[in-house]
């Protein structure tokens, strides 16, 4: 037997790196659909922001409830991307901050910046005779990114 000639014989080469190449690729392809197919691409970008927020009920159920929301840390959070609700009802949109319930009153805004930081506050309390909210109803954050996505980055539950 040869060794030189068994050194310089590369017939068997080309076929195997050939085969490695074409699974490669294939892998490769298969992961780039799979990411958009799946939708995992379209998210890029419009991760909602991480905040930690405290709620505090006071004299629940009485004609003079409230609410109080207060940042607690964590990222800025501009206004105009939040909308708070308490069951049905649309206590706080930057667009009308006020409200959409009539026998309710609010603060008109979280703080006077543009941005929601910790220790900002957002208060909303009965204006009328009756208890405004149900028990056990849900106290939602709901942050709007500007591609349209939105995501609940906070919520509660109402005292019984």
């Amino acid at each position: 037997m040869d060794l030189t000639q068994l050194l310089s014989d590369d017939r068997g080469v080309s076929p195997v790196i050939g085969v490695i190449l074409m699974v490669a690729i294939t892998v490769i392809l298969a992961a780039v659909i799979g990411t958009f197919v799946l939708g995992l691409g379209s998210n890029v970008g419009n991760n909602a922001p991480s905040a930690t927020f405290d709620y505090q009920y006071n004299d629940w159920g009485t004609d003079s409830e409230g609410l109080n929301i207060t940042d607690q840390g964590g990222d800025a959070i501009d206004k105009s991307t939040l909308t708070v609700t308490v069951g049905d009802d649309t206590i706080y949109n930057d667009s009308s901050p006020n409200n959409t319930t009539s026998n309710l009153k609010t603060s008109s805004s979280w703080s006077s910046d543009d941005q929601i930081t910790a220790g900002d506050t957002l208060s909303a309390w009965a204006a009328t005779d009756a208890a405004v909210f149900g028990n056990n109803e849900d106290v939602q954050i709901v942050w709007q990114s500007s591609g349209g996505s939105s995501s609940i980055i906070s919520q509660s539950t109402t005292p019984q």
